[in-house]
């Protein structure tokens, strides 16, 4: 059985876990709604999590997955990253990729003013070499 799933970070079209999504049906850019706040994980991958307050809208993609491709997936995620609800801007909710805040929050540099991991990553891959 095929199931959503919300990705905003590395699985996403061009970047570097795309390939486990293999055999997934791309589907739409998708935003979230304004609630989350969004980490950089060692500028490996973001962390993405539910708050109250505060929050930001955070754009990924919303795919459909075949049950082999997700149980692949979630193999090949990073430590810590779960499959949870996500809250869409359209009001959907729909399963995604999150990051505990607890080990986000005051660990790892809030990056929610991007809105997403492309274009942070762009500011760091078009940032000067620090001497």
């Amino acid at each position: 059985m095929d199931s959503l799933l919300f990705v905003n970070g590395t699985l996403m079209r061009g970047l570097k876990l795309h390939a486990n999504l293999a055999g997934a049906t791309f589907l739409e850019t998708a935003f979230t709604a304004p609630v989350y706040r969004v980490h950089t994980i060692g500028d490996v991958h973001p962390g993405m999590y539910e708050v109250e307050s505060g929050g930001v809208s955070v754009e990924g993609e919303l795919y459909l997955v075949p049950d082999d491709v997700l149980a692949r997936v979630e193999a090949g995620e990073p430590p810590n990253l779960y499959r949870g609800p996500v809250k869409l801007a359209d009001g959907r909710v729909v399963p995604g990729i999150l990051y505990p805040r607890r080990l986000a929050e005051g660990h790892h540099p809030d990056i929610s003013e991007y809105g997403s991991w492309r274009r942070y990553m762009a500011t760091r891959e078009g940032a000067a070499p620090s001497a």
